[in-house]
C-alpha cells in the first residue's frame, strides 16, 4: 500500500537486415494501476532512444486493478523496459549469427534517435570496449551448452544501461558561521544514495571550506524548497554566492590583509580569504565576520531548468558483462562475476557511487575519469 513496481505485458517486434541493421522496432506496453489515480510505467521510453532504428513504433496502455498505486522504483519504466529490449535484442544476434556486442555496435545512436538532438556527453563505445576487454568477451563461445567448467553450463552475456539525466527546480542556503563553520540546507532527501556525504562535499568544495567543517541539513518541509533525489546545481549556486560575499566583505574592511583587493584577485582556501596574487595576505573567515558585526554570511540560491534540453539529448549509459554459471543437473544458478562500465559524467564520491551499483568490477568512464574499483 506504500508503492511498487506495476506488472508489464510487454511485446516487441524488431526487423534487420542479413547485415545486422536495425530496420523496424516496435514495443507495445501494457501496466497495471490503481482504480483510483493513473500511473504509466513508461517502459517503451528506452526503445525510442537506445539504438538507432529508422522506423518504430511505442504504446502505452493501462489496466486498472484494486491494488495499491504503483510509483517509481529505482528507475521507472527504464529497468523493465530495457531488459525487455534488450532481451530481445540478444534473441536478434543468435537469429543473425552475429555477436550480441557487435550487433550493439552496428546500431550504436550517434544521436538521440527521436528527435534528431545531438548527445551532451555519450561514451557509450568507450563503454562496451572497456567492458569487453576486462571482461574477457572475446573467448565467448555463442553456442548454446558449449562453455563448461565440469558439470556447470558457463554462459557469458552482456546488455546496455541507461537512465535519463534532469535537472529540476530546487532552492538551497548557504551560512558561513562566525565560528569558522559553515552549513547548507535544503528540503532534499537521502534514499541512501549518499546525499548527505555528497552535498556537504559539493558545499566544502564551492565555499572553500574543509569538509569537517561543514554540515548539510536536509528532510525538513521548511527548508528551501527541493524535488525528488534528482539533479541539481542548487547547493553549489548558493555555497559559490556566500564565498563571493565572505570575500567581499573581507576586501572591503579597512582591517582586514585583504583590504582594497578586488573579488577576483582573492579565493577561499581550507577556511581563509586568501590573496592570489599574494598569498601571504589571508584572513580566516571568522575573523572576517567577527571584525564586521559577527553575524553570519548567508546566501540562497533558486537554480531551474534551462534550454539545454532544447539544444541536446541528456542521458548517461553504461555497458554490463555478466558469467553466469547453471547446473547442468540441477539448473541452480550462479552469478560469480559481473563487469560493469557506466559513463555517469564526473563522479563526486567514489564510495557512495559504487555502494549503489551491484557486486563485481565496476569501471566507470566519466569527464577525463577512469577508476578502477572492486566492490
Amino acid at each position: 500500500m506504500v508503492g511498487n513496481r506495476p506488472f508489464t505485458d510487454q511485446h516487441i517486434q524488431i526487423s534487420a537486415r542479413d547485415d545486422g541493421t536495425l530496420t523496424g522496432m516496435r514495443h507495445d506496453v501494457i501496466s497495471t494501476t490503481s482504480t483510483f489515480e493513473d500511473w504509466n510505467e513508461t517502459s517503451a521510453i528506452v526503445t525510442r532512444m537506445l539504438y538507432a532504428v529508422p522506423n518504430q513504433a511505442t504504446t502505452h496502455k493501462l489496466v486498472k486493478l484494486d491494488v495499491g498505486m504503483p510509483t517509481f522504483m529505482r528507475a521507472p519504466g527504464e529497468t523493465s523496459g530495457s531488459f525487455a529490449l534488450e532481451s530481445v535484442m540478444d534473441e536478434m544476434a543468435y537469429q543473425l549469427n552475429m555477436d550480441p556486442l557487435a550487433f550493439r555496435l552496428k546500431n550504436y545512436a550517434e544521436m538521440e534517435p527521436q528527435e534528431k538532438k545531438p548527445w551532451s556527453e555519450n561514451s557509450l563505445r568507450e563503454c562496451y570496449q572497456i567492458g569487453a576487454d576486462k571482461f574477457g568477451w572475446s573467448r565467448r563461445n555463442p553456442k548454446p551448452r558449449s562453455m563448461r567448467d565440469g558439470n556447470m553450463l558457463i554462459g557469458l552475456g552482456m546488455a546496455t544501461a541507461t537512465y535519463p539525466a534532469n535537472r529540476s527546480e530546487a532552492s538551497a542556503i548557504a551560512r558561513i558561521l562566525p565560528d569558522g563553520t559553515a552549513m547548507a540546507t535544503s528540503d532534499t532527501q537521502d534514499l541512501g544514495t549518499g546525499t548527505y556525504t555528497v552535498m556537504t562535499q559539493v558545499a566544502a568544495d564551492a565555499l572553500g571550506f574543509p569538509v569537517d567543517k561543514v554540515d548539510f541539513v536536509l528532510g525538513d518541509s521548511s527548508l528551501p524548497y527541493a524535488p525528488v533525489s534528482g539533479g541539481s546545481p542548487t547547493v553549489r549556486e548558493a555555497a559559490s554566492q556566500a564565498r563571493t560575499k565572505l570575500i567581499a566583505m573581507a576586501i572591503a574592511d579597512p582591517g582586514s590583509p585583504l583590504s582594497g583587493g578586488s573579488i577576483d584577485d582573492a579565493t577561499v582556501n581550507n577556511g581563509w580569504v586568501i590573496s592570489r596574487a599574494d598569498p601571504s595576505k589571508r584572513d580566516p573567515a571568522a575573523a572576517v565576520i567577527a571584525c564586521n558585526g559577527g553575524k553570519p554570511i548567508e546566501a540562497m540560491a533558486t537554480t531551474r531548468p534551462g534550454d539545454e534540453k532544447q539544444q541536446f539529448a541528456f542521458h548517461s549509459f553504461g555497458a554490463a558483462f555478466t558469467e553466469v554459471h547453471v547446473d547442468a543437473d540441477l539448473g541452480t544458478i550462479r552469478v560469480p562475476r559481473i563487469v560493469a562500465v557506466y559513463n555517469g559524467g564526473s563522479l563526486l564520491n567514489e564510495k557512495t557511487t559504487h555502494s549503489q551499483l551491484m557486486g563485481g568490477l565496476v569501471w566507470s568512464v566519466g569527464s577525463a575519469l577512469t577508476r578502477e574499483e572492486r566492490t
